[in-house]
């Protein structure tokens, strides 16, 4: 990055800073600092929703899996597309809800402010992982734009560890002063720099596509499109990859939806951006859908720019030793001065809309469900607000040790992906069904936490011989696929990466060069994938193997092996297949992606099955609670505050009116009829859905 970079990157961040000095002389109570006063149209709520839901990680994670496995390499981020349709009707519970946090709900609903707080702090840990993986994703991607280090007071440090604590404090400056207002406004702009991110690349890689590799002086930029299909290999431009290398085939794409959407909406922040900031109802279900259908047309823009660094840049031998920089790599390669600070800006954008947010709201959590009801029951609005933002201070200060401690966004966002279902069932069934009681919701939560996190981790340090026990060692069977073809220029390019690679770093043997035209072998191999562990297997001594099967397929050759000798587990102990054992599922002969797919399974039925049994034979919570609470839930809300208050009393007053509304009258099942404005929002959502997929596939198939 040179100066010009550095001026657009400090305007940037004293944009942010002024709008959070700004929002602080509006605050004047909590629900003003928490969530803006219910006040937010639909563009701040879209704008909001988009920003939350959009973090850094996300166009360097699609980057990096399109650049190794091509375009189906969006379906990393792009597993949410068929979630969103579900926000057409989930933005109406968050602003039926009436509340400040979704911990209160929990409160409202089971009638236990301990379950309240214990959802708190599962929202501060889940943060704090969270961000921490964001802020590792732009110190990775900071490396190839302003290098890998930087010296500061004499000493050298990893860029990283200087940019996040920077970040960090200007996110502070503007959040914690401003509350959701200042995100919101921030949003806005942060959303239109993310836009920005995810197509300004595109033309500038088309265009060095064309003076690389055609003629510039009859060539237009669309030509580019062409040159690109010409370099790269043609499975690289099919939606769903290559039926021998795929990791997202449709039964694993549509297990990971259902797991996110039943984990997404007891995610804390939802609260906020999924529309309980909204003014109207309408406005909340508008926002939360057109901010999410924002992101994942970015997405399609982000899979063509990997696109594009696969045929342009895969004589990098930086990316072919490391292909998380493609992003960085392409910024640095491709953009003039000036253009590398937007970028930059871009990049701190996407990072810092989603911040912000999950800040703020972790400061409601402590503030409405902990410091509220268990310290200080008598504070007034300045003593909360001041909790909110010490808290929110607190946050941001875990993250970054978190972050900096482990700096590996991979490990990061592992830790994050089952923490919701500890909340999950409890949230659904109690939504949907009279009967869910409190004991039930502390059941679930107690066996979510010993089948997802103790008992996997305590047992094998506990009996550490289970690791090398040759039963839990087993393994799914290892498939090479040998496939003879012609090279690609991309091919060409690649190979003569690896071969300046190797004179840097001299590891292994030195790879052949390679010709336009000469036939080559490509090997993909799959399986090898611990069964029982979390950590994988490894050979004791040296790696054995037994040939099971092998067969030809034309040009293609299939030879299926497995381990041959003595193995050691490592990690945790991975319980969910021991069902599967049990009943005579033949796990080594599947694949990667269905034993993965196979894993979700006892972590989504299982929580629903231990809340519903409990329920069964525990007491339910008071009758007049619960006619109060679904009775709220029946009823609209108002936009004007006195109004609104003065329907949900007469609806608390006569409950059985709101009755009409239900699908099953008469039943404990709490399923309202749906409205003609809720079947065709859904139905154009899900229409939408297609219509991105066929977009994406049209636009990577421009020039073929």
């Amino acid at each position: 990055m040179q100066s010009l970079d550095y001026i657009v990157l400090i305007a940037y961040f004293l944009v942010m800073a002024g709008i959070g000095i700004w929002s602080m002389r509006r605050i004047k109570k909590q629900e003003d600092y928490f969530l803006g006063g219910r006040s937010f149209g639909k563009w701040l709520q879209a704008f909001a929703a988009f920003g939350a839901g959009t973090g850094s990680s996300d166009p360097i994670n699609t980057a990096r899996t399109s650049f190794t496995s091509g375009l189906s390499g969006m379906w990393s981020i792009m597993s949410w597309l068929f979630v969103t349709p579900f926000y057409w009707i989930a933005g109406v519970w968050y602003r039926r809800m009436r509340h400040t946090t979704l911990g209160d709900w929990y409160v409202e609903r089971y009638d236990s402010k301990a379950l309240g707080a214990a959802y708190s702090v599962f929202g501060i840990l889940f943060y704090m992982i969270y961000i921490a993986m964001l802020f590792t994703a732009i110190g990775k991607v900071a490396a190839p734009l302003m290098g890998d280090t930087a010296v500061l007071f004499g000493k050298t440090y990893p860029i990283g560890h200087v940019l996040i604590p920077i970040i960090a404090v200007i996110i502070m400056i503007y959040g914690v002063l401003g509350g959701l207002t200042a995100a919101y406004w921030t949003d806005l702009i942060q959303g239109i720099c993310i836009i920005l991110l995810s197509v300004l690349l595109i033309p500038f890689g088309l265009n060095a596509l064309v003076e690389k590799f055609g003629d510039p002086a009859t060539m237009g930029v669309m030509d580019g499109f062409r040159i690109m299909h010409e370099q790269a290999p043609s499975e690289f431009f099919l939606i769903f990859g290559s039926s021998n290398a795929s990791d997202f085939p449709v039964y694993r794409i549509a297990a990971v939806a259902l797991t996110l959407m039943i984990g997404i909406m007891v995610t804390p922040h939802f609260i906020a951006t999924g529309g309980g900031s909204a003014k109207t109802e309408t406005n909340a279900r508008v926002g939360l859908v057109v901010g999410n259908f924002a992101k994942r047309f970015c997405t399609i823009g982000w899979a063509i720019t990997a696109l594009i660094a696969v045929a342009l840049l895969s004589d990098s031998p930086e990316l072919a030793a490391d292909p998380d920089k493609t992003w960085g790599i392409a910024s640095r390669e491709l953009l003039a001065p000036g253009l590398v600070g937007l970028m930059m800006a871009c990049l701190l954008a996407a990072l810092m809309s989603s911040v912000d947010c999950y800040m703020i709201v972790c400061g409601a959590l402590i503030v409405k469900n902990v410091y509220q009801p268990f310290i200080n029951p008598k504070a007034d609005e300045r003593q909360s607000l001041l909790m909110g933002r010490i808290t929110s201070v607190f946050i941001l200060i875990g993250s970054i040790a978190i972050s900096l401690k482990m700096y590996d966004a991979f490990r990061q966002l592992q830790l994050t992906w089952i923490f919701p279902l500890l909340f999950a069932a409890p949230f659904w069934v109690g939504m949907y069904w009279r009967k869910a009681t409190k004991a039930g919701a502390w059941a679930t939560f107690t066996y979510s936490i010993l089948a997802f996190f103790l008992i996997p981790y305590f047992t094998p340090r506990i009996a550490p011989s289970l690791y090398e026990s040759q039963k839990l060692c087993a393994t799914n069977n290892i498939v090479v696929t040998t496939t003879k073809r012609v090279a690609t220029p991309s091919d060409v390019a690649k190979r003569a990466a690896q071969i300046e690679n190797w004179k840097t770093t001299g590891e292994g043997q030195e790879p052949r060069s390679l010709q336009l035209g000469e036939s080559i072998t490509d090997t993909f191999t799959t399986g090898g994938k611990a069964i029982f562990w979390g950590g994988g297997v490894t050979p004791v001594g040296e790696a054995v193997y037994r040939t099971i099967d092998t067969r030809n397929e034309g040009n293609k050759t299939v030879v299926t092996k497995t381990y041959d000798c003595e193995l050691k587990g490592t990690g945790n102990l991975t319980i969910d297949y021991f069902l599967y054992q049990l009943i005579g599922v033949d796990l080594p002969a599947k694949s990667n992606a269905m034993l993965d797919t196979l894993s979700l399974l006892p972590k989504i039925i299982a929580p629903f099955l231990v809340m519903i049994l409990v329920s069964l034979f525990t007491r339910k919570t008071p009758q007049e609670r619960l006619d109060r609470y679904y009775a709220k839930m029946r009823t609209p809300v108002d936009p004007d505050p006195d109004q609104d208050e003065a329907k949900l009393e007469a609806a608390y007053a006569h409950p059985n009116d709101t009755v009409r509304r239900k699908l099953f009258p008469g039943t404990d099942l709490e399923f309202q009829k749906p409205t003609r404005t809720d079947l065709i929002g859904f139905g154009l959502c899900f229409a939408t859905c297609f219509f991105i997929i066929w977009l994406a596939a049209e636009i990577a198939g421009i020039g073929a």
